[in-house]
């Protein structure tokens, strides 16, 4: 199911950090105790349908070792193991492997990635795409400004962060790279070719990274949301088509979209993205989506908890080897700090079962994950975007998403936001997918800013330059239906509407 970020993360950044590490207790460290003996294996199970799992143990290399014994004696075969982090990806038929491995000594957690068997994700944008057609493009082209390029007219979101401005004074390093976690990128694009990086590129798709030439694009022009998040950030200036927030930065495509309808982006194919990310020197990853197939992993369910366990490794592997990771927050317009959300979409790759899940023991992967940027979405008029997600001390910043109820003095008067889409064409989408990767753009201006900031230290610039407008001081109505849809907390410098304020990449180049 193309789940175009519908949803989102999670309570307050520093009990989120204490839930994770005191409820789950599985970071791995960089030395462990030597094991025992694998558990001997059950009787043999009746073949059940062939399934996904993460097996997460130690860091030790004699752990390792025998737990991947242990999983070839329950009837496992080994995708890839990522001995940095203590993550090994299987695939079995074996219908009892998950609670088999649970039992294993040195395992921590294991489980199911899915509930469906494997064939062939959840992305956070809202709507269908609009393509730009042919004539619109060359009539839109010739309003453009001099200096602006031919469809810039349409971007009001670079206005409204004043990245048209900035660019002016610093596009961006070539030496930083964002990468674009998703659906895959079409490189060919004239306007992402300038500056794109293939030896930075790889499909994760299996779960273990395949750099053949060309693996990191979509399968298909349905595979869009990967090239439009592209474009967003750094789409060149070069007299072609729109501009990006951060049209110097280099850009990447990590692909961990399935490549059938689907589109689903399961927690092997994410441990995957962010393991290649640091090891390739990627700076910043852009994450617009959500982890398949739970809108929240509920750390009560072992096959959940195994989940959160997994990525939440690979994500702060990523921050130690330097890399800063920006997800959407979204697009569920849910309070993420609530004390009970309600999840009937989960999960969504087979037959949903609606529960009350408690956001604060249940979350939304990666993006409620310690050190992650969380953000929100807004419309031309500054205000919360009406589908998006949000929550005090959990959003941490806001960017341009688009909304289509704020309306743009633009040639088109369209509140999405006007972006790249494979085979040369441009289109418009809305969601906290087109939010994520502005911020995305505006830290790796920070970065060529501050090229020896830390991840933190990034976090703590994109926070300390946004201008937050407060919350609104009348009962907020999205959609103008008469009815108040969320309510902000929070106070001028803080709240849970726009975290810390909406991003502003004039301020990160001065």
């Amino acid at each position: 199911m193309f789940h175009l970020r519908s949803r989102r993360r999670l309570g307050l950044a520093v009990p989120v950090v204490l839930s994770l590490t005191a409820s789950l207790g599985f970071l791995p460290s960089a030395a462990s105790a030597a094991p025992a003996a694998p558990a001997a294996p059950a009787a043999p199970a009746a073949d059940g349908p062939a399934l996904a799992y993460v097996v997460n143990t130690t860091t030790d290399q004699r752990t390792i070792a025998s737990v991947r014994k242990a999983v070839a004696a329950n009837g496992g075969s080994i995708v890839a193991t990522y001995d940095r982090i203590g993550v090994i990806v299987v695939h079995s038929s074996n219908p009892d492997f998950g609670r088999t491995m649970r039992a294993v000594r040195g395992v921590q957690s294991a489980g199911a990635t899915r509930t469906a068997p494997l064939s062939a994700a959840g992305t956070t944008d809202e709507g269908a795409v609009q393509v730009l057609s042919k004539a619109e493009a060359a009539s839109l082209a010739q309003r453009s400004a001099p200096g602006q390029e031919p469809l810039e007219a349409d971007q009001w979101d670079l206005r409204a962060i004043g990245a048209d401005k900035a660019a002016r004074i610093d596009p961006g390093s070539r030496s930083v790279t964002v990468g674009v976690i998703d659906t895959g990128v079409d490189d060919t694009h004239p306007d992402i070719a300038p500056n794109f990086s293939a030896a930075q590129s790889a499909n994760c798709v299996s779960g273990k990274a395949d750099t053949t030439y060309g693996a990191w694009r979509p399968v298909d022009a349905d595979h869009y949301h990967g090239t439009h998040v592209a474009g967003e950030i750094a789409a060149a200036r070069n007299g072609t088509g729109v501009a990006g927030v951060a049209p110097g930065v280099r850009v990447a495509s990590i692909t961990v979209a399935q490549p059938d309808s689907t589109q689903l982006f399961y927690p092997e194919s994410v441990v995957c993205a962010f393991v290649f990310a640091a090891e390739h020197g990627v700076e910043i990853t852009n994450n617009s989506y959500y982890v398949d197939p739970w809108l929240y992993n509920c750390l009560d369910d072992p096959d959940q908890r195994a989940i959160v366990d997994a990525v939440n490794r690979a994500q702060l592997y990523a921050q130690r080897k330097g890399t800063l990771n920006v997800a959407s927050a979204g697009n569920s317009n849910d309070d993420l700090d609530a004390r009970a959300l309600v999840d009937d979409s989960s999960p969504d790759d087979s037959t949903p079962v609606p529960r009350t899940v408690d956001p604060h023991r249940c979350f939304d992967v990666p993006t409620q994950l310690p050190g992650v940027v969380t953000v929100s979405a807004t419309g031309v008029k500054g205000a919360k975007s009406y589908y998006s997600s949000y929550g005090k001390g959990v959003v941490d910043v806001a960017a341009p998403g688009g909304d289509r109820y704020q309306i743009p003095d633009t040639p088109s008067q369209n509140g999405r936001i006007l972006s790249t889409l494979p085979n040369n064409q441009y289109g418009f989408l809305q969601g906290t997918s087109m939010a994520a990767p502005h911020v995305a753009a505006v830290a790796a201006l920070l970065k060529s800013t501050h090229p020896r900031a830390t991840p933190a230290q990034l976090q703590a610039l994109l926070k300390a330059q946004a201008d937050n407008p407060g919350c609104p001081a009348d009962p907020y109505d999205g959609d103008g239906d008469g009815v108040v849809d969320a309510t902000c907390v929070g106070g001028k410098h803080v709240n849970g509407f726009y975290g810390s304020g909406i991003v502003n990449a004039l301020r990160a180049v001065r």
